[in-house]
């Protein structure tokens, strides 16, 4: 198995969002985070040998992520567009052998099908920081409930209490989670400085 670091550096090359838009929160997941989520995964076998979705999967940091960890599959769906172009391009980049779909769809709209093989979702959801977003990381979590076994997503500081409520109604469970530093780029015209790193959580639930 690749370590974690290399896994980082081959996910360096995936290029972030063209033209970002602040309604949909779209902002490059770091490839450090990245790596750090999908090595865990790859740890507790929820990569090898399984289809794996990516939820809002914006320009493919955790799906090609996964990719290089041998899936059977990876599917990337994604409601705008224009990332989806600029994924497909960064599977050029990262030179994955491992079949990858990217799918324009609304990753909120359940029910999604779910697939025949046992399924890994891994999600970097809007924190629903825009007044017009909020509850997004709810809508999200209620379609990986309904088509995965088990799924990882980054949340926003202070998320434990509703992460683990949600999966104990829905049927899951909360059984590993850490927090992780997430580098924000100025993008939009709100922020104020050029950079800004936020303190983000990571949740692995297993619905089954």
């Amino acid at each position: 198995m690749p370590t974690k670091s290399a896994l980082a550096q081959q996910l360096a090359v995936v290029a972030g969002f063209d033209n970002p838009r602040a309604s949909l929160e779209q902002y490059r997941t770091p490839p450090d985070l990245a790596a750090h989520l999908v090595h865990t995964a790859d740890l507790q076998d929820d990569i090898q040998g399984q289809t794996v979705v990516d939820l809002g999967c914006g320009t493919g940091m955790l799906a090609l992520g996964a990719a290089l960890r041998s899936p059977a599959r990876v599917v990337g769906l994604d409601i705008d567009p224009a990332p989806l172009s600029t994924a497909r391009e960064n599977e050029r980049k990262v030179g994955s052998t491992t079949p990858v779909s990217w799918i324009r769809a609304d990753a909120t709209t359940a029910p999604l099908c779910p697939p025949a093989e046992e399924t890994t979702v891994v999600m970097n959801p809007p924190f629903g920081a825009q007044s017009d977003n909020e509850h997004a990381d709810r809508r999200f979590l209620e379609t990986a409930a309904s088509i995965a076994g088990v799924s990882y997503s980054i949340h926003n500081e202070g998320s434990q209490s509703f992460v683990e409520s949600f999966a104990g109604d829905n049927g899951g469970e909360v059984t590993h989670a850490f927090e992780t530093e997430f580098d924000l780029p100025r993008q939009f015209d709100f922020h104020k400085s050029d950079r800004q790193a936020i303190t983000a959580e990571v949740y692995r639930i297993d619905w089954t």
